[in-house]
Formats: structure tokens, sequence, C-alpha cells
């Protein structure tokens, strides 16, 4: 196949960037012709700017230069000479085109039919209230073909916009960068958490307090963490927490693996690939029921909590601390076969499948035919 990849931009160590650069290099080994296509960045307004500081975010990047997860791949990627849209003439004609994002859906909806099969690669609802939450709402009802990560957004597109013929393709973890030998429980309790203070959506507030919490039941227990930007005052981290801003992978790993449990306590989430990191190193989660949590922490492969509520996790924590050997080394063995039985080579070929699945159904005019009966 010739497959396009549409992205607003690959220059980010997002995890939604990591996906579809992992299925972009697999789908090129596997012998496709793959190409990335992203415009030029629009240039932020100067109030954006500030904003972007004030939240500790620091300076917006301009340009399409930076760390990113496709270092290292030999993907081709073409970043244009404009900002957007992205439209025909940007674009080689192909077997598939596929949306990475709300925007460029809106972009992917309008090319031509030589430009290939119009997919539509559904991470997340993004419906956010810093988004136009009309404009995204409308993608989800385009006649692209969808493909998403978990079941509670396949029930969302079926429930919410009528489509009943969406892929599900679930994320998987790479083994080679994350893992751990088996071992026992830390000498010092420790729990690992991401932090995130200008995502409100990520629940760093709550898996914060819950720390605190179970902190004054559990003697030396500690924290370590890690995240994309400085902590700020507004939520403080607590006292002697080991912290890394924009850690490498290596990194990342090493506290996955010294960790008694991962604390999640996402608000929302497409799918939660921390979940999975966490558990091929070994890892038990103690998760809120936010995107593909309920499904991977199901059969005591961790302990899923009530949302919004610091209380029921800290008491998860403190289950977990007391744990003997034996009963957290079952739990750290279930989180292990769990996530271990399913690779991102299984990953791809139902990615694949999927795509194909969309060529099927345009060259039948199944996905404009289901957008004119909704």
């Amino acid at each position: 196949m010739k497959i396009t990849f549409v992205t607003r931009d690959w220059v980010s160590l997002t995890g939604g960037i990591k996906v579809v650069a992992t299925y972009a290099d697999r789908l090129r080994k596997r012998g496709h012709d793959v190409l990335v296509v992203c415009p030029k960045k629009r240039t932020p307004s100067f109030k954006k700017q500030v904003r972007s500081l004030l939240k500790g975010s620091g300076w917006i990047n301009r340009k399409n230069i930076g760390p990113s997860h496709f270092d290292g791949m030999e993907v081709p990627r073409k970043i244009l000479d404009h900002q957007p849209p992205v439209i025909d003439s940007d674009l080689p004609d192909a077997d598939v085109v596929i949306a990475s994002w709300w925007e460029t859906a809106e972009w992917v909806a309008a090319l031509s039919p030589s430009k290939g099969a119009k997919a539509y690669f559904i991470q997340h609802h993004e419906v956010h209230d810093y988004l136009p939450i009309d404009r995204v709402k409308a993608t989800y009802s385009l006649p692209l073909h969808k493909i998403t990560i978990s079941n509670w957004l396949v029930e969302i597109m079926q429930t919410q916009y009528h489509d009943f013929c969406v892929s599900l393709v679930p994320n998987s973890v790479d083994f080679d960068k994350f893992y751990a030998k088996p071992r026992s429980k830390q000498s010092i309790p420790t729990m690992g958490t991401m932090y995130a203070s200008d995502r409100r959506w990520k629940g760093s507030d709550i898996t914060l307090a819950a720390f605190s919490m179970a902190r004054q039941e559990i003697d030396h227990l500690r924290l370590v963490a890690f995240g994309h930007a400085e902590p700020t005052p507004e939520l403080p981290l607590p006292q002697d927490t080991v912290y890394i801003c924009q850690p490498s992978q290596e990194r990342i790993r090493e506290f996955y693996s010294q960790s008694d449990a991962w604390l999640f306590g996402s608000r929302v989430e497409g799918f939660g690939l921390p979940i999975l990191e966490a558990m091929a190193c070994r890892t038990p989660v103690i998760g809120t029921p936010a995107g593909a949590a309920p499904e991977l922490l199901a059969n005591g492969a961790g302990i899923l909590v009530n949302p919004e509520d610091p209380e029921d996790m800290a008491k998860a924590i403190v289950k977990i601390c007391r744990f003997s050997e034996e009963e957290w080394q079952q739990m750290s063995d279930v989180a292990y076969r769990k996530v271990t039985g399913y690779t991102w080579e299984d990953a791809t070929t139902q990615f694949e499948a999927a795509l194909y699945e969309a060529i099927k159904r345009t060259n039948h005019g199944g996905i404009q035919s289901l957008v004119l009966h909704q």
C-alpha cells in the first residue's frame, strides 16, 4: 500500500505521536510505501506565548525542530513550506490517507479521491474546553473510516456519532525499551507517577493528594515522578520527591522499575500508555477509570479506583504497600503477563487490516453512504 499519514506536527514527545510513529515505522518495515506529512507551524500569538510561559510550559517552539518519537527512524517525512491546511498539491497519490488529529481530519476530508481512501485515527475524544468543541465533534461525522484504540472510544463513536463500523486497534508497548527482570518490592515503599501541572485532565492533583494521604500511614513512603515541564508553585511536589523533567526513555523505564505501584490519575484519556509501560516493567498500576484503564487493570493486574477520589487512591496505595511479598509478586506477574500477551506486531497487523477495510469501504461506497444516512 501507499500510505500517507497527515499530522499537525511530529515534533512532540506525546503518547499520540509515539503511536503514529510506531505504526508508520512498522508499516514501512512491512514493505508499504509510507510518508508522514505535516504543515509548517502556525506562528503563535504573543498572548499565547505568555500564557504558555505562565503555565510553566516554556516558550512555544515555532519551528518543526526538536526531539521527536520519529528520531532514529527511517520513515520518510515532509514538512510543508506553508501553514495549514494540507491540500491536494501537498500530497502524492496513495491508496490510503490517514488523519491523526481532529484538525487534520478536516483537511483529509477535503482531499480528492486520488489521495487515497480516507481514514481517521482517533486516539481521544477531543471535546476539551480549550478547543472549538463544535468543530471537533463535527469531525467525528465526516466520511472517514475510523480507527481507534479503546473500547470506550468505539462506544462513543457508536452512541454519539452513529458509526458502527469502527476498527478497534488497542496499543501495545515497546518491550525493547520497557522491561524489567522479576523483582521484589522496594526496600523503601515507592510510588511513581507522571506530573503535569498544566494539563488538569492528567489528574496530577489527584495523585499527589492521594500520595500525601497515604504518607500519613506508610512510614518513609517515597515518590518518583517525571514530566514535560518543571513543577509549579500551584501544584508542588511532596518533599523529597525524585523528579526529572523530560527524561530519556531509559530513565523513564528506571522510574517504572523502582516503583511498587504506578499512580494513574487521569480524568480523561484516550488510552493511557504509561499503564502499559509500567506493567511491562512488572509494576502494578493504581488507576482511575479513564482511557483503557478499566480493561487493562481488570483481573488482578492493578487496582481501579473511583474517579475524583484521592482518598480511594490513597487506600489503594496503603493496600499495596502492606501487601506481603507473595501478594505483591502475584499482582506484578499478572500485570506483566497481561501486557506481554499482545505486541506491537499484533497491533500493526490489526492496523494494517483496518487500512484495507478503509479501502474496501471506500471502493464500495460504504463510508459515504453511512454519513448520508445519519
